[in-house]
């Protein structure tokens, strides 16, 4: 009887070590089939491309597909959502961005996720800055004719936005309240509607948040870039200064992207999502593909991400306040 007691309780122990062990196990065999990487915006777009691109290199990387799935709504808010409610086990991952994990938390009285909470931040991927553009009838060239001109006519110098709470409409605000300017705000949809009516004089001004939307009529002579929002300039407009050289010191802006994952994610995937990407970003095919959206390749790790996240979350957040700006 008590031989068999032994036995029974020999056998209990082993099963448990086995099943302690197997998370473990599990990880060093991750992943072991395809892994899904949410994009929350459309296909075609920028955000698009980054994703596609770190997709691409990171299946090279680590051996299984990486399927890409746009769900796109509330500014980037649906496809965050579903990412942050994904399983945790490393098959889910995404790429979002400033609007969801550092501006709509401060603009909306409810957003479906906690960004603190319900993220593993995995690395940054992308920086773009903003460039302020203008129709070539405006009676000004550089940043100090601009804010001259709306010194002497408040509140009369348009401006298009993707839409209030947007990247590019924070930092119109923050270009206003670090001025001292007034200017009229014209919310679109998005920046395929904005350049049409840019070109044609229906809005004189845009702060546009991606320069692969405006680079080819800048260059063209169909749009003036007057300044770049990020705190050196473009290498796809070298001759274009930067606000803060154009009189504003310390003026920064720069629309961002980051991969993440929902928050129980073991550390050990993270960890090698986050290589995949170092490694995968000095490949030529995704170097090109920045380049052609006139974008910056970045790279962190999971603390350094996480650390940047907190900051950014601070910096809006006070603006945010600052200016009063709610969306509901």
């Amino acid at each position: 009887m008590q031989r068999r007691q032994f036995i029974a309780a020999g056998a209990g122990a082993a099963l448990s070590a086995s099943m302690a062990a197997f998370p473990a196990w599990s990880q060093d065999l991750w992943p072991s089939k395809p892994v899904k990487l949410i994009v929350p915006f459309p296909p075609g777009g920028p955000t698009d491309v980054m994703g596609r691109t770190a997709a691409k290199v990171m299946s090279e990387k680590l051996g299984q597909p990486f399927v890409v799935e746009n769900k796109a709504g509330a500014g980037g808010n649906i496809g965050t959502e579903a990412i942050a409610k994904a399983p945790s086990d490393g098959y889910t991952i995404g790429l979002s961005a400033i609007s969801s994990l550092a501006i709509a938390p401060h603009l909306y009285a409810k957003v479906p996720f906690s960004v603190e909470k319900d993220f593993a931040p995995i690395s940054l991927v992308g920086t773009s800055p903003c460039v302020i553009v203008v129709h070539p009838s405006a009676p000004f060239n550089d940043l100090k004719g601009l804010v001259a001109y709306a010194k002497a006519h408040p509140s009369k110098l348009n401006y298009a936005t993707s839409g209030i709470g947007t990247s590019n409409h924070l930092a119109a605000e923050l270009l206003q309240a670090t001025a001292g300017i007034q200017l009229t705000g014209v919310p679109y949809k998005g920046s395929s509607q904005i350049v049409p009516d840019l070109l044609s004089g229906v809005v004189m001004m845009s702060m546009e948040s991606s320069l692969a939307t405006t680079l080819q009529h800048i260059k063209a002579g169909k749009l003036k870039a007057i300044a770049v929002t990020s705190s050196r300039r473009s290498r796809a407009l070298p001759n274009v200064p930067t606000i803060a050289e154009s009189g504003y010191p310390g003026f920064e802006v720069e629309t961002w992207f980051g991969l993440v994952a929902p928050a129980a994610t073991p550390r050990a995937i993270v960890d090698k999502l986050q290589a995949a990407w170092s490694d995968g970003s000095k490949l030529p095919d995704a170097v090109h593909a920045f380049d052609a959206i006139s974008a910056d390749i970045r790279v962190q790790t999971p603390a350094q991400f996480a650390d940047f996240m907190r900051t950014e979350n601070m910096r809006w957040g006070e603006l945010i306040r600052k200016l009063n700006i709610k969306l509901d």
